[in-house]
């Protein structure tokens, strides 16, 4: 057992992970960061964000090809899918960035521990590696960044291969005939997007009544529409009770979430996505008196600080969104705080976004939200299909909508379904962390012909007068 010493110890090598050393490095303190996996980038970069944006693209790319070009005057042959070629593509994107990650640690003279990180008191860290050797570090603080993990289902067993998680459904060696998707979240979406563009059918089990239950109603709707005509079939208020695995595939018994006749559905494989939960197994939060809730979320006080002084917890496993960018920009605050400074994360403006096509994005409060906090708003929207850009492409489905309040004009929240939506909400994150108004995007000029113009016509519908509309 090998005896180090450092001012800050990160446990966890993910988005926040990662981000938080580098930014504690960068202010001159000795960092080491431990991680179990071989490569750096967490969930995030391994199994998660990257890998599904490198497949969504892939896919997006062959779907065009086959159904998109013929209207532009592209014609084609037959269109063949190389489902290998496009999995090496992936793991190519991944493992350039993982080495990205790891040449920043060295860079920026961080150690990397490869292993599993334990709380032995607070300012000691046990760092268990695969060849069964341990090394103990000392250290002025201890940063837990361990990120979450897909949530089970009671009762459905996952193997990773016929009923897998997210992880599993990025790494199929063949196209799923029917592949269900438990769960009508943002991750189940997209995983659905990837395998229906390569020619599964998709069977959407949702428990509750709507798809993507936090998004404003309006856009959910609308997303579940569009969705429905790329193929995606949805039962929505349906819970699953059971799954069989066979030979053939997997056999579902499901029934209404209200009680009811239960029914049987047979598939391929089945993807469980039903939402993520704190990883914090082993790290020994209860030997040292860290508390948690009852869903096992680390509680923290404003500056990230656990109940047991020197113990710091930021991302998934802390109250807010299991975003990584959340987590970056927490990474970074917290490693200024340790180092004396100050910090300062908008919560209100963390923007969320969908990657299937058309994309969604949102920032701040939706409809629903306004409403039951008895805010008067006022409400700007736009759509696609009166904006040059998007009919010049091909993309008019979804809308622009912008939400403000009814005396100040302050922008309170944005919600944008359509093409390149995740760079469009930029615009109104920006806004809303300088304070602005709908008159503010109103009064910016816009290049033309842009789909960022139906960013500022639902700006100018907020105060009753769109140009286009």
């Amino acid at each position: 057992m090998t005896d180090s010493s450092y001012d800050l110890v990160v446990i966890g090598g993910g988005p926040g992970g990662y981000v938080a050393a580098i930014r504690a490095a960068q202010l001159c303190m000795n960092v080491a960061c431990v991680e179990k996996r071989d490569a750096l980038g967490g969930t995030c970069l391994n199994v998660g964000c990257i890998p599904s944006k490198a497949l969504l693209r892939s896919s997006e790319l062959y779907a065009e090809a086959q159904h998109g070009l013929e209207e532009h005057g592209v014609k084609l042959g037959s269109v063949k899918l190389d489902l290998a070629t496009m999995m090496a593509r992936k793991d190519k994107v991944v493992s350039d960035l993982t080495g990205g990650i790891a040449f920043l640690l060295k860079k920026n003279k961080i150690d990397h521990f490869v292993g599993t990180g334990a709380i032995e008191n607070a300012t000691t860290v046990v760092v268990s590696g695969a060849n069964g050797k341990s090394t103990k570090l000392a250290t002025k603080n201890i940063l837990i960044a361990t990120g979450s993990e897909s949530t089970p289902i009671p009762g459905i067993d996952i193997d990773e291969e016929q009923i897998v998680t997210s992880t599993g459904a990025l790494a199929f060696k063949k196209v799923p005939k029917h592949l269900v998707v438990i769960g009508g979240g943002y991750i189940g979406l997209e995983m659905a997007s990837i395998w229906g563009r390569l020619g599964a059918d998709i069977t959407c089990i949702e428990f509750l009544d709507r798809i993507t239950p936090g998004m404003d109603s309006e856009v959910s709707k609308n997303f579940q529409r569009i969705l429905k005509k790329q193929g995606i079939k949805f039962k929505l208020g349906t819970k699953v009770t059971a799954a069989r695995k066979t030979r053939a595939g997997v056999t579902l018994t499901i029934e209404p979430a209200k009680g009811g006749e239960s029914e049987q559905v047979k598939c391929d494989a089945v993807l469980v996505s039903v939402g993520r939960r704190p990883y914090t197994d082993g790290l020994g939060l209860d030997t040292i008196g860290v508390a948690t809730d009852e869903r096992g979320v680390i509680r923290i006080d404003a500056s990230f600080q656990t109940t047991v002084p020197g113990v710091y917890a930021i991302g998934d496993c802390v109250p807010g969104p299991m975003l990584a960018h959340k987590a970056e920009d927490e990474g970074v605050v917290c490693a200024e705080i340790i180092a004396g400074q100050s910090g300062h994360i908008n919560y209100d403006a963390i923007p969320s976004v969908v990657y299937t096509w058309p994309e969604v994005a949102s920032v701040g409060k939706t409809e629903e939200q306004l409403k039951e906090a008895g805010i008067d708003y006022k409400s700007g929207k736009f759509p696609f299909t009166a904006n040059s850009r998007a009919r010049a492409s091909g993309e008019t489905d979804g809308f622009v909508k912008i939400l403000a309040d009814a005396t100040s004009d302050a922008v309170l929240g944005a919600h944008i379904i359509g093409p390149d939506a995740g760079s469009l909400i930029h615009e109104i994150v920006t806004i809303m962390e300088f304070g602005g108004s709908a008159e503010d995007v109103a009064r910016i000029c816009h290049a033309h012909p842009t789909f960022n113009e139906a960013v500022k016509e639902a700006a100018l519908a907020v105060d009753g007068r769109p140009i286009h509309m």
